[in-house]
């Protein structure tokens, strides 16, 4: 049995982050919203860990729990509006400070000798982001830490394995952060660090040949990171059991469907290549709004999927390359999230396909998919290749989709890509890709006035695609790029450079 940390999520935004540290200590952990929490099975569930967020303790509509299940029972590690509210609740106060805190604090007060403070300085920096303080601890509870600024920096019920810190531990300003997490998990969960991507796949295959038998397992490739590791799991649990499916929607990078189906046949993958490249264009003809252009690609892949998935007899299940960002999504604090933009439904088919889904990832965020897919022996070409959306270079051409504009991105966003493998840059680069934008402008071409297209280049910095940073590209390697582009792809005649960051704006334009 996996042991684990359960992460219960008050909506903070850095949830997902406090998940990402715990899983860098070789430790296991789930998260779940306030309002959807699992059974608690102290067998092999270690401790607990309250999230911060966006709510005070003072609202009405304050997010709450049942503190019964939780404190007193399983070691328990408050942050934030965890601290906040336990104290509120345990005989404590919790007012509002006069002065928003947020940002860099530094420790003055330390108490070493408690076991989530071992090895932690006075004078360790903190990041605190809160709007109210707790002016009393609750009953039975020692105060462990302090700022300047933040008396109750810190506190620990006495006699129990409860803690809670006012400060996030996650994020990397706090610079001892990861010993806290450590101290907490190790010393007083008592995990053995042991969850690895060795252990992960010895684990999952097992499950994989337990759960699907000699089941057959059909799965769409994409050419990208998640669904090539999903193949391989699911291929090494059942062999030619699975088989895969790549469909060229038209929309792919230049070359790209040529090139993924030869990389898949030599890891040896039951696969078949399907050309459905006019039948996706001629859906799209005419559309010009980015959901209305989705939802006909989803539409239509899985109507060439379903046709595919019965030429092969007695498949019952669909494999999925779901990563657990998506799960998160799906059963976040309130619900699915507002629609930014639509993706696939986790776990989600049209009732005509009658299959049971398969998701091998689904406990994984994107980094942890590549060290497992390091593992696995997988190609780097495959594992470095940038995220690309499923709807693929139609949400790159802003306003409506035709053969030519295709072929046009095509060639420039080869050329982008192409130059950044040159410079060195593409490893450094999260994702980067060309927008063909939905305006004209004028230029000069040879003496004359040219009336033509633009290019838009994105290139963003990221760890997971929650957030993201534009790339501070050299200026040469961009001089370089725009030359080649203008010069090579008839119909364009500007390049432009993206430098928005996620939030506020997304990584696609569409």
């Amino acid at each position: 049995m996996q042991e684990k940390i359960i992460i219960v999520d008050f909506g903070s935004q850095f949830t997902q982050l406090i998940a990402r540290r715990v899983r860098e200590l070789n430790i296991y952990c789930e998260i779940y919203p306030f309002n959807n929490l699992p059974e608690i099975n102290t067998n092999d569930v270690k401790g607990v860990i309250f999230s911060g967020s966006p709510y005070s303790v003072r609202q009405d509509d304050a997010p709450q729990v049942d503190l019964s299940n939780y404190h007193l029972k399983l070691p328990l590690l408050a942050v934030c509006y965890g601290a906040q509210y336990i104290a509120q609740k345990s005989g404590g106060e919790v007012q509002a400070s006069s002065t928003r805190e947020y940002g860099r604090a530094n420790l003055n007060f330390v108490n070493q000798e408690n076991k989530l403070f071992k090895g932690i300085n006075i004078d360790s920096q903190v990041w605190m982001s809160h709007g109210d303080t707790i002016t009393q601890m609750p009953e039975g509870a020692e105060l462990i830490a302090s700022t300047e600024s933040v008396k109750v920096a810190a506190y620990h019920i006495s006699n129990s394995d409860t803690y809670a810190i006012q400060f996030h531990p996650e994020v990397t300003h706090s610079t001892d952060g990861k010993l806290l997490l450590h101290n907490f998990l190790v010393d007083i969960c008592g995990c053995n660090q042991d969850w690895t991507s060795a252990a992960f796949i010895d684990t999952t295959i097992a499950e994989l040949k337990e759960t699907l038998g000699n089941d057959k397992v059909v799965l769409g490739l994409s050419g990208g990171v998640d669904s090539s590791v999903a193949a391989v799991l699911l291929h090494q649990a059942i062999g030619t059991n699975l088989h895969c499916i790549f469909v060229d929607n038209g929309l792919l990078r230049k070359d790209e469907y040529e090139q993924v189906l030869e990389q898949y046949k030599h890891m040896g993958l039951n696969i078949k290549g399907i050309d459905a490249k006019d039948r996706f264009l001629s859906q799209l003809a005419g559309l010009k709004d980015p959901e209305l252009k989705r939802k006909a690609i989803g539409r239509v892949f899985i109507e060439v999927f379903d046709d595919a998935a019965h030429e092969v007899t007695g498949v019952n299940w669909l494999g999925q390359g779901t990563i657990y960002p998506d799960v998160i999504e799906s059963i976040s604090v309130n619900g699915p999230s507002a629609t930014i933009k639509s993706h696939h439904n986790v776990g989600g088919l049209p009732d005509f396909m009658k299959l049971k889904v398969v998701e091998p990832l689904k406990t994984l965020f994107k980094d942890e998919v590549r060290r497992v897919g390091k593992a696995l022996g997988i190609d780097d070409v495959i594992l470095g290749r940038h995220p690309f959306p499923g709807p693929g270079l139609a949400i790159r051409i802003l306003g409506d989709v035709t053969a030519e504009k295709v072929e046009i991105l095509q060639h420039a966003d080869s050329i982008y890509i192409n130059e950044l493998k040159a410079a060195g840059l593409y490893d450094k680069v999260w994702q980067a890709g060309a927008i063909f934008l939905p305006v004209q402008s004028v230029g000069v071409m040879g003496d004359e006035r040219t009336y033509e297209n633009v290019i838009c280049l994105r290139a963003v910095e990221s760890v997971d695609g929650m957030t993201a940073d534009w790339c501070h590209l050299p200026y040469p390697v961009l001089a370089k790029i725009s030359n080649e582009i203008i010069n090579k792809v008839k119909g364009i005649n500007r390049v432009v450079y993206d430098i928005s960051s996620k939030p506020p704006a997304t990584i696609e334009w569409e």
